[in-house]
């Protein structure tokens, strides 16, 4: 009877060791384990060609998922569904946080598609005549961003108190050459390049009809806080994965990969330093 005991307790022994290492391994692989989110379109393209094999030789495996709008990645994240995503700038990113009771974090800055100002009518911003129509988006974040570079081709002149998330053409206080403006989807934008005078198109809608931002008579001179970024969960940012996404971005490897397949995109400000 004792030997049948010391047996039993033996084996029940080899199993709860088993079942802890077993649960030990199944936690470490966890951690080794990310998966992001982003948009169709470049910012999928940046995470599948330049972040996830940074990290994939780091020892991750790199999941992503693709989203067609710009509501359900981070209610994905604030769920648990991903680690992190990549889609939206700061300006968004706050105002959705706050909106929907988010505590949202960035990791860091990426290059980001600038807003271009497209025309197969000129060739130059020079060219530009008087009474020219300009299509441009008409949500406020997309239309503050045009109305800025607008402004810095010296083509209108606007308020110093243009806010992003109420931004409109009552905006422009001067307007030289009297053009006229049309407002639309910003998705709408690159249709009307043909149509229109000029078309305004944010880089991402730009990049999805196949346009080459390098086609553009200008390029906006976006701030930083215009350009998307890696986002996490706020509890998540001390955690080892954050840290190693941020140090892949920062890489010279990433670097190259930028140069060598998204040309046209702007840099943030610490990849200039």
């Amino acid at each position: 009877m004792k030997k049948i005991v010391w047996v039993c307790t033996a084996l029940l022994l080899i199993l709860v060791v088993a079942g802890c290492g077993k649960d030990a391994a199944g936690s470490n692989e966890e951690t080794k384990k990310i998966q992001f989110g982003a948009t169709v379109g470049p910012y999928s393209d940046m995470v599948t060609k330049a972040i996830a094999p940074l990290l994939e030789e780091k020892g991750y495996e790199v999941a992503n998922q693709e989203f067609t709008d710009y509501v359900q990645p981070n209610k994905a994240l604030h769920n648990g569904d991903l680690d992190a995503n990549l889609f939206q700038h700061k300006i968004y990113m706050e105002a959705f946080a706050k909106e929907n009771n988010m505590e949202l974090s960035e990791v860091i800055i990426v290059p980001t598609a600038p807003m271009g100002l497209y025309s197969e009518k000129y060739s130059s911003i020079d060219e530009i005549e008087e009474g020219s129509q300009i299509a441009i988006a008409n949500d406020p974040t997309n239309l503050a961003r045009t109305l800025g570079m607008l402004e810095d081709e010296g083509l209108i002149t606007i308020s110093d108190k243009v806010d992003a998330l109420t931004a409109s053409v009552k905006d422009i206080i001067g307007n030289p050459k009297n053009l006229k403006f049309v407002e639309v989807e910003a998705a709408q934008l690159p249709r009307l390049v043909e149509s229109e005078d000029l078309s305004a198109v944010p880089g991402n809608y730009a990049l999805a009809a196949e346009m080459d931002l390098l086609d553009a008579l200008a390029l906006e001179d976006m701030p930083d806080d215009y350009r998307n970024r890696v986002v996490i969960n706020t509890k998540d940012v001390d955690k080892q994965f954050a840290k190693d996404i941020k140090e892949v971005i920062k890489s010279e490897d990433f670097e190259k990969i930028i140069d060598e397949k998204f040309q046209g995109f702007g840099k943030p400000k610490w990849m200039k330093e």
